[in-house]
């Protein structure tokens, strides 16, 4: 199995901040242009899509203040380090896109009962159109970005953007229907209604590990085994059982086993075994943080592992 080493936190953030400034700036620059889009080529669809990209200028900022608490070294106070605030930020942002859709089902519902009578023109196509091609982009970006460091909340703010993507799609083609015949203006509050349960099934994506790893869910079984598999290989260990893990923040472990040793060893000599297993598990371990050892004495084969 392809083990994941755990990334450098300072390399982490300088990645975290650099995507999500861009990503600020970008829809910034995305919510004028289609506020303007939208005014001029008197489209709703396209003021709402604006309204959207606010939305997405909120989580850069959320995500920018968190990661500089989130990659604190360890203290007295938080003795396994600030991670599960990057797992609180996560969850976050996945609620956040939940309200969205939530408000652009509304929206949607809204208009096709007042029925909107609005004739389109080129301008609010070509912002919609724009802001598609850009946030898809941004997209692919800050995912690729956010997988490379795992960063769990870089990860759920690329999904927040293709939301945004998404949400521009029906925007551009409500626009580019009722450019054919302005009779089909409900097509926009379908397609939105479409789109954001896409939204929301991106989002609990998003919410269900961030919310099963606040909750100190052990690893897989696939990586359970392979902690035991590389204790049990170290010279001097002759068991390796009782093996409990947690999730540090989104993507890093905290490890507590026991492994058993020749009785006749010295203390020094167990404790040096110890060590090595410590190592050897935040080196090649499955996104291995802290391992704490317990030393017991040999006393034959254990069923619990």
């Amino acid at each position: 199995m392809e083990m994941t080493p755990v990334v450098d936190p300072v390399e982490q953030e300088r990645v975290v901040r650099k995507t999500t400034v861009a990503g600020l700036i970008i829809n910034l620059l995305l919510a004028v242009v289609k506020f303007a889009g939208g005014i001029l080529g008197r489209s709703q669809a396209v003021i709402a899509d604006a309204v959207h990209s606010l939305s997405d200028m909120s989580t850069d900022i959320i995500i920018l203040i968190g990661v500089r608490y989130w990659n604190k070294p360890a203290d007295d106070t938080h003795p396994h380090g600030h991670r599960r605030m990057e797992t609180m930020v996560t969850l976050g942002i996945g609620l956040i896109l939940i309200f969205v859709a939530v408000e652009l089902i509304r929206d949607a519902l809204s208009s096709i009962r007042q029925g909107d009578t609005k004739s389109p023109n080129l301008i609010a196509l070509a912002a919609a159109g724009i802001s598609l091609v850009v946030k898809e982009a941004l997209y692919r970006w800050s995912y690729r970005e956010g997988r490379r460091v795992h960063s769990s909340a870089l990860i759920a703010n690329a999904w927040h953007h293709r939301s945004d993507a998404l949400s521009s799609l029906p925007a551009a083609l409500a626009v580019g229907v009722t450019l054919i015949d302005p009779g089909w203006h409900f097509v926009d509050g379908i397609g939105a209604i479409a789109v954001s349960l896409f939204i929301v099934q991106a989002a609990f994506k998003i919410i269900r590990p961030a919310f099963s790893k606040l909750v100190d869910s052990a690893a897989s079984p696939e990586d359970l085994d392979r902690i035991r598999s590389i204790a049990a290989e170290v010279p001097g260990v002759l068991s390796a059982h009782k093996v409990r893990t947690r999730y540090v923040g989104c993507s890093e472990l905290a490890v507590d086993l026991h492994i058993e040793v020749d009785p006749e060893l010295s203390v020094r000599e167990g404790h040096d075994i110890s060590e090595i297993v410590k190592q050897l598990l935040i080196k090649d371990g499955p996104d291995v943080s802290d391992v704490v050892v317990h030393l017991e004495p040999y006393e034959g084969n254990h069923t619990d592992t």
